[in-house]
């Protein structure tokens, strides 16, 4: 990974069960595994300039700093820009997954415009919140 592409912020997300876990991210949501340490239970996975780490509670060296009940991540929810998000929530509905929030096109205040975004929500198999969303582009605000 060169130093370019490399993001600011990457979460690091403790999961029970790295292969569900990848299966949901890779197998259903787009993201690809860029790196992994299968020895340690952990893998780096990319979507676009989305990225996030997963590791296998238990193996490794895990940071925990109260114990761990599901859903795990409480009061976060990590917001991932894809392409279509409306495909994507028919990808996860057609695999059984049930969605947090249903697919909405939600317009906010930005200045003097409104940015729209087409989004859902949707828990991954430890509970983490994660609200993937697509633009709708921007209007004025009426005045």
């Amino acid at each position: 990974m060169s130093d370019a592409l490399e993001p600011a912020l990457v979460p690091e997300l403790l999961v029970t069960d790295l292969d569900r876990s990848i299966a949901f991210w890779c197998g259903l949501c787009g993201f690809a595994i860029s790196y992994s340490r299968p020895d340690e239970r952990f893998a780096y996975i990319v979507l676009g300039s989305a990225h996030v780490m997963l590791e296998q509670v238990g193996v490794g060296r895990n940071w925990v700093t109260s114990p761990l009940q599901h859903p795990l991540g409480r009061g976060v929810n990590f917001q991932i820009t894809v392409p279509d998000s409306g495909t994507l929530a028919t990808v996860l509905d057609h695999a059984g997954v049930e969605l947090f929030m249903q697919l909405e096109t939600k317009w906010y205040r930005v200045g003097e415009e409104e940015a729209g975004v087409q989004q859902f929500l949707v828990q991954d198999p430890d509970g983490y919140l994660v609200r993937f969303q697509s633009s709708a582009g921007r209007r004025r605000l009426g005045r």
